[in-house]
């Protein structure tokens, strides 16, 4: 067997020597003879790694202690709901700054819980660019501001942390989360789905400041409060085992590889290298996104004639390159190039887009 470079956009690559060690630890976990999966969450072998996999993740991330580290279930597309059911009261308004696909979808499920306020968007400019801050109309009341650091779909990437003065800045950081450092104290919350740069599909990371899950929120069943999974450390209900434990193993591999300021260098150094050859070849690809706000972790381009995306996923599927197809909303191609997909990754995906454009220019 042989192992292809993934450039999928999720669920996507996960670093080879944490499948490698998972594959050696399925069966018998931590010298227990069973697999983490077979086992209690309630025993004190998961407990043990539960904590450790916490503490790995504070150290990465340099998250404060007031702030709550949750690992929940439901993918990013719940928490679209949960966080205003948690964070706003009934009657009480949100701000969302809208700037592609997941933006304008959390502001849609958010819709039935809190009087959403798209105080900012670039829809009207197909979002190929961010809104300027100081075009935002936000409402000093608002219970949150709510952005989506990057769009997976739309290729757009919040360059540094917007200014939203003394209301809590929310923000869906599915897709560059772990990325490179950033303030958690800037936040008030973060969530992002796992299925990206930190493990596999199933699990739900949330970092949230303390004094947010005092708000008593909307009336609901303890499952949907988040005081209820910190007070119960995650396992309110039986947890994603699995889920944990991978993003476990993915947190040392990236203490093992330099930490976050490495993974920032290495992710700039694949974009660049992308970018340059897409933009250098002429026209034969294209990528429409406003260069500022390029995205480091997902970027789409087109071929300058679409009668060739056929043959040009056919033959880079060929070549060992997966999932390069483009979201179907978009069409075209899209490469994502997340933590786990190494710069030889790119280096052969831009060596055949040369070829290519060559012998079909």
């Amino acid at each position: 067997m042989s192992r292809v470079w993934n450039f999928s956009a999720g669920p996507a690559a996960l670093p080879l020597p944490v499948l490698e060690r998972a594959q050696r630890e399925l069966l018998d976990w931590s010298g227990s003879g069973a697999s983490v999966m077979e086992q209690s969450h309630r025993g004190k072998r998961f407990a043990a790694m539960a904590a450790q996999v916490e503490a790995d993740l504070r150290e990465l991330m340099r998250i404060p202690a007031n702030y709550a580290v949750l690992f929940e279930q439901g993918g990013a597309t719940q928490h679209f709901a949960q966080i205003p059911m948690n964070l706003a009261r009934e009657g009480d308004s949100a701000d969302y700054i809208v700037t592609g696909h997941w933006s304008e979808k959390a502001a849609s499920e958010a819709a039935p819980y809190v009087r959403v306020n798209v105080a900012a968007t670039s829809k009207a400019d197909n979002y190929l660019r961010m809104p300027a801050r100081d075009t935002w109309k936000l409402d000093p009341a608002a219970s949150y501001v709510h952005i989506a650091t990057n769009e997976t779909i739309h290729g757009v990437e919040f360059q540094d942390i917007p200014d939203v003065g003394d209301v809590p800045l929310v923000a869906d950081m599915s897709s560059d989360i772990l990325s490179g450092p950033i303030d958690i104290s800037r936040f008030g919350l973060i969530y992002a789905g796992a299925q990206k740069n930190i493990g596999p599909s199933g699990l739900v990371l949330m970092i949230v400041r303390r004094d947010l899950l005092e708000r008593q929120g909307r009336p609901m069943a303890k499952i949907f409060r988040y005081a209820e999974h910190a007070a119960h450390d995650s396992m309110l209900n039986t947890p994603n085992t699995w889920g944990w434990y991978l993003a476990g193993l993915t947190f040392q591999w990236l203490k093992e590889n330099g930490g976050l300021e490495a993974m920032a260098e290495r992710n700039r150094a694949k974009a660049t290298l992308l970018y340059d050859t897409i933009d250098g070849s002429g026209g034969f690809y294209r990528n429409p996104i406003d260069p500022p706000v390029r995205s480091r972790m997902n970027l789409p381009f087109t071929l300058h004639d679409s009668a060739l995306d056929a043959s040009f996923l056919q033959e880079s599927e060929a070549a060992g390159l997966l999932a390069l197809k483009g979201h179907k909303a978009l069409g075209g191609m899209r490469a994502s190039l997340y933590n786990a997909v190494p710069l030889e990754a790119v280096q052969v995906l831009v060596a055949f887009m040369r070829d290519f454009a060559r012998r079909h220019g």
